[in-house]
């Protein structure tokens, strides 16, 4: 598949190595530019890109950035997508440590993928939020393997998170299907499941101990 990364951090970059490895064409771009992409290019045989280029002709596009860069986003990200096109968003709030203060978050209870998810003007399926970057490098199992670890996803989409959880599986990790956007309080940080190994049932598990009320300390 043609899949676009806009963001090249710690989750950008390792989902860019494991996907270029699985034979993905992987576009991927940043804040700063591309040619400060030189070298992670060089590495994986992606395409490094402005971020404006990144959705072009892409059938998955990840979106990984801070949550407060995503109104910063270029305009029309998506125009140049493939039709259907599944956009997976792994974003988290932290308003204290990095973001500020998101009124429509704070004040209109809104998850944090369905403000992102107005931002771009396009549904999105939340994923590897709470994935620890290392472990899409370290953690890939076969399927029936059983030390193979699941990660929830969310979303409203029934067709882009088909795919989406197709890919999560190619990539060597087993899927929970968390509900949609409006459900994806469930797996944001300080919640059970955020940063938890464990196995379908675990998930499952964790997913059902979460409680709506937001975590004062995820609260500005």
């Amino acid at each position: 598949m043609k899949i676009g990364i806009i963001g090249a951090g710690n989750i950008g970059g390792n989902l860019t190595r494991r996907l270029t490895a699985l034979g993905h064409d992987v576009s991927v771009a940043n804040s700063r530019g591309p040619e400060t992409l030189e070298e992670l290019a060089e590495e994986t045989g992606a395409t490094a890109v402005r971020a404006e280029d990144a959705a072009e002709g892409a059938e998955i596009v990840v979106v990984t950035v801070p949550l407060k860069a995503v109104p910063h986003l270029p305009a029309g990200l998506l125009d140049g997508a493939a039709e259907g096109v599944a956009v997976i968003d792994t974003g988290n709030y932290y308003p204290k440590q990095r973001d500020g203060r998101i009124a429509g978050i704070e004040d209109d209870g809104l998850t944090e993928s369905r403000w992102t998810e107005r931002h771009l003007g396009h549904p999105v399926i939340k994923a590897f939020n709470g994935t620890y970057a290392q472990d899409i490098l370290d953690r890939p199992r076969p399927a029936g393997d059983p030390g193979r670890i699941a990660l929830p996803v969310a979303g409203d989409d029934r067709a882009a998170k088909a795919k989406v959880l197709a890919l999560i599986g190619e990539l060597g990790f087993d899927t929970v299907d968390a509900g949609g956007i409006d459900d994806s309080w469930r797996q944001q940080p300080d919640t059970p499941v955020y940063g938890l190994r464990a196995d379908t049932k675990g998930i499952e598990r964790a997913l059902a101990q979460a409680s709506p009320e937001r975590p004062e300390s995820f609260r500005y």
